[in-house]
């Protein structure tokens, strides 16, 4: 991606989300541009798709339903109840439409990057990851995860969900079941290669 076109995504990116979302958004590029070259992703699509990734956030649960009704996003029972979930789908979509982004990699990794799924592409890791350890970030845990991210990237991945997913216990929410699936992958994977 040249400059001039990182310029006008983020000049479009300003007016349909907050400064302060806007402002992660652009740690979270930086981040998986760094994560995507210490991995062998490319470069370009990390940061493309860090980016956007929370394009469709909106603060508003009637705006983000009203985006899901107009895209014609299917909503399974979890998505229904927690619709917050569903800001990845809308952020995919808005990223194909508004900034014209077709690359299969880069949406899933933008649909998929609150939830994981199985599998996983090494660029939807990288996002996932990126988003909960730009330097934004500050919960207990993310300096160890951020360390773990140079030196494995499956195992950080794996630490991220876990954390996901005490934040989500401890807040009384419920756990969408691909995150429980690709949490399970993933350790399945990661047995399978220490054998």
């Amino acid at each position: 991606m040249d400059e001039a076109c990182q310029k006008a995504i983020e000049e479009r990116l300003r007016e349909l989300i907050s400064e302060e979302r806007f402002q992660h958004s652009l740690g979270v590029a930086d981040t998986a541009a760094k994560l995507a070259e210490r991995w062998g992703a490319s470069r370009e699509k990390a940061r493309i798709a860090g980016l956007v990734h929370d394009c469709g956030k909106s603060p508003s649960k009637n705006i983000l339903l009203k985006r899901v009704l107009e895209f014609g996003i299917v909503m399974d029972e979890i998505e229904k109840e927690e619709p917050q979930l569903l800001h990845g789908h809308v952020s995919a979509e808005l990223a194909l439409r508004e900034f014209g982004i077709d690359d299969q990699d880069v949406l899933a990794s933008i649909r998929y990057h609150t939830t994981g799924r199985v599998p996983m592409s090494l660029l939807e890791k990288i996002i996932y990851l990126a988003d909960l350890i730009e330097p934004g970030r500050d919960f207990p845990g993310v300096d160890e995860l951020r360390d773990l991210a140079g030196q494995d990237l499956d195992a950080a991945v794996l630490r991220a969900m876990d954390l996901t997913l005490i934040h989500v216990i401890q807040r009384g929410l419920l756990i969408h079941p691909r995150t429980v699936a690709a949490r399970n992958w993933l350790m399945r994977a990661r047995k399978g290669a220490e054998r």
